[in-house]
């Protein structure tokens, strides 16, 4: 069979940005050079929730995990020698969405490029963002409506432009059964769609063209025979939602087009080797079915639970794509599944199941209704909570981890801190510079920009009305306007939005009937809140920086309130300053760090010094994230009385730990109560 004969293959990306717009280029062009058929553009955190490299929030974070775009001279560095209308570009943002899109637009109009020809993705989906991963702004209103209107720009003038990719990808990494990670995604389409038809922006013959635009971006566990039923099962119900509700007629309209990132969630600290062929089984998964297969797939590297990988690291995440597509016979054969009794039967177990979860949703009031009274992100907190309590039971198996621990020495981990790419902490401080001389030029020549401040009245005015708000937005672009001041703009007239904790809400997932490890570790609890003389050891649980994967300190909140702890935990998104405030206002025995971006380095000891300063640096410190070795030395240097990595999966003992420090802090005898 001749190469010809072939099915095209998937379009092959990775995940990648960080440092500077320079670095980024650079690396997007020897990863296209490669063989990386499309992009996909990891921006910082700063980005992701409108902010400038110098706000206070922006500190220790800037470079981090993606790379900073501060306004229109950024974009233009970050595409630098790359044809953006020969392009497919995937942007990983959300509540500033329309923003860098517009920033996109206006790099690729001085490139001379037509926009009407220009191909890629804006993930642009907020429910997600308030359920999972914290990159939220503005309150679900103006948000929805942001969403609306890049919509409907993008069908009227980029009309092969996807400007909006439904993600239930970090649904699952928050805990969601594949039903909850259908229905929820699918609640979320129906908002959206309900909103763009309801705008007036969209003729009643182009709503086909609406929902043709509709990508999704969905995640792929181990549990590979049943992700890929799951992809069945979301093709088969978004085609009956379509064809139902909005009455699009035009099957090659109604198809479910999907990119995805294979699990990071179920990636391993723990002999982080194992992580490759899980990676291998998850991208079977989506594209072993030809009737369900991904339209692009990026697969994160095998060190991701150690921290940022390097250049070479995805590679090989590439390198096991272009393997599959290239070297067997997949593409070469219609649906190996169709017929399946197995498969049939699971599927229609699903979709069954999801579409009385969707309609439980639409009950509530759909999506954002369901986002704004808790009731999704409880659920997710629970269904997390409950997997969490599985695997510390050892009812589901997880290699190197709970079983199998025994390990020759790895030569790929031999040197750990060699084994992941840092960023450097002297990045930040040439961003914001770089960013200083941008304020301080961008009216004089060859910029010329008009004064920024009568493009944001003129965005605020848009705001405070009705009409689509990427006209103004691209107007702050061509008038020099940073990613703060736009979104600064913006809160002023929509304000800001804390979501849900879930936590409070959430069930009791771990029994402690006596003799069980939570009952042991509620009795050391009790006995060192009576040795205190206090009513209960209070446990404040923060997140300092833009870090807005909570998933880990949930957990780690609901486990210490069900062991008896009084916890205090007011979210993401807080300063040093803000949490120490809150130690000492809630009188606390203990405080938990939890951060994934990078900025640990930066932020916990600045939480120590403000402690120290306010009189009470004998409360502990304990730091849990994405930590490596040499950094959680230097902190424990520091100060920090405790460090948790992704290998201490044991929640229950973590907590017991945390209260063996609170002890020792207070000079009281260690118990002997195992946990």
């Amino acid at each position: 069979m001749t190469e010809r004969q072939k099915d095209r293959p998937w379009l092959m990306r990775t995940y990648a940005g960080h440092s500077t717009a320079e670095a980024s280029n650079e690396l997007y062009r020897n990863n296209l050079a490669k063989g990386q058929t499309g992009l996909s553009v990891a921006f910082d955190l700063p980005t992701q929730t409108g902010y400038d490299p110098d706000h206070i929030l922006a500190r220790g974070e800037v470079g981090r995990v993606g790379v900073p775009v501060s306004h229109l001279g950024d974009m233009r560095r970050l595409f630098q020698d790359i044809p953006l209308e020969q392009m497919n570009t995937s942007m990983t943002i959300n509540a500033t969405a329309m923003w860098l899109l517009a920033m996109y637009q206006v790099v690729a109009e001085e490139q001379g490029a037509d926009i009407t020809k220009l191909q890629g993705t804006t993930q642009n989906d907020i429910v997600k963002e308030y359920l999972s991963r914290g990159t939220h702004v503005f309150p679900p209103g103006p948000s929805l409506r942001l969403t609306t209107d890049m919509i409907c720009y993008t069908v009227n003038n980029i009309p092969k432009w996807n400007p909006i990719n439904i993600c239930s990808y970090h649904l699952q990494e928050a805990g969601a059964t594949p039903v909850q990670e259908i229905a929820y995604a699918m609640s979320t389409a129906i908002a959206v769609l309900d909103s763009v038809f309801a705008s007036g922006q969209i003729p009643e013959d182009r709503k086909g063209d609406v929902v043709a635009r509709i990508s999704f971006f969905v995640n792929a566990g181990v549990r590979f025979i049943e992700e890929m039923c799951k992809m069945r099962a979301f093709g088969r119900i978004w085609d009956k939602i379509t064809r139902e509700r909005y009455g699009i007629e035009d099957a090659k309209q109604r198809r479910f087009r999907y990119g995805v990132q294979v699990n990071s969630l179920g990636l391993t600290e723990a002999q982080p080797e194992n992580n490759v062929q899980r990676i291998v089984l998850e991208m079977l998964a989506v594209t072993l079915s030809k009737d369900a297969r991904a339209r692009a797939v990026q697969l994160p590297a095998w060190n991701e639970a150690l921290g940022l990988p390097r250049p070479w690291d995805q590679q090989w995440s590439l390198r096991i794509q272009q393997v599959l597509a290239h070297e067997s016979d997949l593409l070469e054969y219609e649906d190996i599944f169709a017929g399946s009794h197995v498969i049939e039967a699971k599927v229609d177990s699903l979709v069954s199941e999801c579409l009385a979860e969707i309609d439980r949703i639409q009950e509530m009031g759909g999506a954002l209704a369901a986002v704004e009274s808790g009731y999704l992100k409880s659920q997710l907190v629970s269904s997390h909570a409950e997997r969490r309590a599985r695997i510390e039971a050892g009812e589901e198996r997880i290699v190197g981890v709970n079983c199998y621990e025994s390990t020759e020495p790895s030569p790929l981990t031999a040197d750990l801190d060699g084994a992941i790419m840092t960023v450097d902490p002297a990045v930040e401080a040439r961003v914001v510079a770089a960013l200083k001389h941008w304020r301080d030029t961008r009216y004089q020549p060859p910029f010329n920009h008009p004064r920024p401040c009568k493009a944001l009245e003129k965005l605020k005015e848009a705001a405070k009305g009705t009409g689509n708000l990427m006209e103004a937005t691209l107007e702050c672009v061509r008038s020099g306007v940073t990613t703060g001041e736009w979104s600064q703009a913006l809160r002023e007239v929509f304000g800001e939005f804390r979501a849900p904790t879930g936590v409070s809400s959430a069930p009791v997932a771990v029994t402690a009937e006596q003799g069980t490890p939570l009952a042991l570790v509620r009795e050391k609890v009790a006995r060192t809140a009576s040795d205190l003389g206090s009513g209960r050891l209070r446990l404040l649980v923060g997140k300092p920086g833009l870090d807005g994967h909570s998933n880990g300190a949930e957990q780690i909140a609901v486990r210490a309130r069900d062991a008896g702890f009084e916890v205090v935990y007011q979210g993401i998104r807080l300063t040093p300053e803000q949490i120490v405030s809150a130690a000492l206002a809630e009188d606390v025995h203990c405080v938990g760090l939890s951060i994934l971006s990078g900025s640990h380095a930066e932020l916990v000891p600045d939480v120590l010094v403000r402690l120290r300063e306010a009189g009470a640096g004998d409360i502990p410190v304990i730091a849990g994230g994405i930590i490596p070795p040499a950094d959680a030395e230097e902190l424990r240097t520091a100060g920090v009385a405790a460090v948790f990595t992704p290998k201490d999966f044991g929640i229950t003992e973590i907590i017991g730990r945390i209260v063996d420090e609170i002890r020792k802090a207070n000079k009281l005898d260690p118990l002997e109560v195992p946990a």
